[in-house]
């Protein structure tokens, strides 16, 4: 590393006689060096500038294309912009639609429901009405039979204290009597 340090340190002192180089003094050149200059970049500068000029048409065409592509994209873009905000307004009024036909609908419901309901209400309170007056009678029933029972049992201890056995032999010698007289009036 020292080596290559030393030779660059080096090439520092040594003058540049005979070595091609540009000498950036416009005030040290002369004339013929930059006539020299200028004919080397007017000559080689012709084929330069027109292949610079092919590489500007072709860029500018290429600039114009996009840009009309993106035009033709654009107008496309717009098209199905305004396709789809006529989908939308279509969309949009469909929705509307089913909206108040959903309300309604549900008013419809809501009304059926509640006169069902109504229905169901009046069926219920007829059938406890017919079980009350069921169990009423049912009840009264009951109590009939059990005053009758009482009744009959109070009249046949009545009877039993009361009757003797001579008496109680002619009470049932005339109903046997009385049912054998309905019988033959029915076998004739």
């Amino acid at each position: 590393m020292k080596n290559v340090t030393d030779f660059c340190v080096s090439l520092g002192y040594w003058p540049s006689a005979g070595s091609f180089g540009f000498n950036t003094d416009i005030l040290a050149t002369n004339p013929i060096n930059l006539t020299v200059v200028l004919g080397v970049l007017i000559f080689f500068g012709k084929g330069v500038l027109l292949s610079l000029n092919d590489l500007l048409d072709n860029r500018k065409q290429r600039i114009l294309s996009t840009i009309q592509s993106s035009e033709e994209l654009r107008k496309g873009a717009i098209e199905q912009l305004e396709i789809a905000r006529a989908r939308l307004r279509e969309v949009e009024i469909e929705a509307e639609e089913y909206r108040r036909n959903g309300y309604s609908e549900i008013e419809r419901e809501k009304v059926n429901f509640i006169n069902a309901t109504c229905d169901s209400l009046e069926r219920l309170e007829n059938f406890k009405n017919e079980t009350l007056y069921f169990e009423q009678q049912r009840a009264i029933n009951q109590v009939r039979q059990r005053v009758f029972q009482q009744a009959l049992q109070g009249a046949l201890g009545t009877l039993n204290s009361c009757l003797n056995s001579e008496l109680h032999f002619r009470t049932i010698s005339a109903n046997i009597g009385t049912l054998g007289a309905m019988e033959e009036r029915r076998n004739n």
